[in-house]
């Protein structure tokens, strides 16, 4: 008498799922990373062509070194002299706002505060990077408008001055966030050999700490930078909008992504000075990419001497 043949299929097994299941998060990162990349490419190629028409017309060199802007004049002008030169000081505003500010924070974060201070400042940066830039720029609308044309005594608030404060404390959460990361992953057997040879906690710090993280924190400030160089809601709310090249911070100024904000939709789509606002946006462009791939290579650096 024969035995009766068993039909049950043999069984996938736990390993065999988490190799299927490792392959596709695999398969959808890559897909994830290459779908950016031809984002990022996209957006480049659409900023060129629709800016190709100003390029050829009026010259990319023409725009960039131009000092004078008036694209509705009978002979149009179109220099991005004055926007770059207030974008620069709005920048240098905020770097000096959040950067000794941000990097101090980051410091007193990763190497002296106790555990449950660091999950309530961590806390509160994430809060800082989600308020939206419109409610910062009302702030510093009702607030900090007067009182810099009060203690400056200027004739008007809405300057370069107050629009890089603003932005600066936009660059905080950045800047703490990215070059706290630096602080912690500098190995613990350099601090505790610091310690032994006899320097305290403070000195460990300064000594070593901070240099061994050195190019994370300058990553930090690249970024902060990109960031300052690249917000347009508060620039165009604070900054007072001049067409004129400002001289000192505390004068009316307007930026490149203020600039293209405040006159995009207000111009003939596929005319002259709508293919210039696009120029403008590719320089913009380009600046935050360069900027942002330098601290990225920093970073990537950074990494590969502590994996050593």
């Amino acid at each position: 008498m024969s035995e009766p043949r068993n039909t049950t299929r043999p069984s996938i097994g736990r390993p065999g799922i988490s190799r299927a299941a490792e392959g596709l998060a695999k398969t959808i990162i890559i897909i994830s990373g290459w779908t950016a990349i031809a984002l990022l490419g996209a957006i480049a190629a659409y900023l060129f062509i629709e800016s190709r028409s100003a390029i050829s017309e009026v010259g990319l060199w023409s725009m960039i070194s131009g000092e004078l802007w008036y694209p509705t004049s009978k002979t149009a002008q179109y220099g991005f002299l004055p926007s770059e030169t207030g974008t620069l000081w709005v920048a240098i505003v905020a770097l000096m706002l959040c950067v000794p500010v941000g990097v101090a924070s980051a410091v007193y974060i990763s190497e002296f505060a106790d555990k449950r201070i660091k999950d309530v400042y961590k806390s509160v940066i994430e809060f800082m990077a989600g308020i939206p830039s419109v409610v910062l720029g009302l702030i510093g609308l009702s607030l900090l408008a007067p009182w810099v044309r009060t203690t400056f005594g200027l004739d008007t608030g809405l300057t370069a001055f107050a629009a890089g404060l603003m932005v600066g404390v936009m660059c905080l959460p950045t800047i703490i966030s990215i070059a706290e990361d630096a602080l912690h992953a500098v190995p613990s057997e350099l601090r505790m050999g610091s310690l032994a040879l006899g320097n305290t906690r403070w000195q460990t710090t300064y000594r070593v700490t901070i240099p061994a993280a050195s190019s994370g924190i300058f990553a930090a400030i690249m970024l902060g930078m990109g960031r300052a160089i690249g917000e347009t809601m508060v620039v165009l709310m604070l900054a007072g909008n001049s067409g004129i090249i400002p001289n000192t911070p505390f004068l009316p100024a307007r930026t490149l992504p203020g600039t293209i904000a405040g006159e995009l939709g207000e111009v003939v789509r596929g005319g002259q000075h709508y293919s210039v606002l696009f120029a403008m946006g590719l320089v913009l462009f380009m600046v935050t990419f360069v900027i942002n791939l330098a601290a990225d290579s920093v970073l990537e650096r950074q990494r590969r001497r502590w994996r050593r």
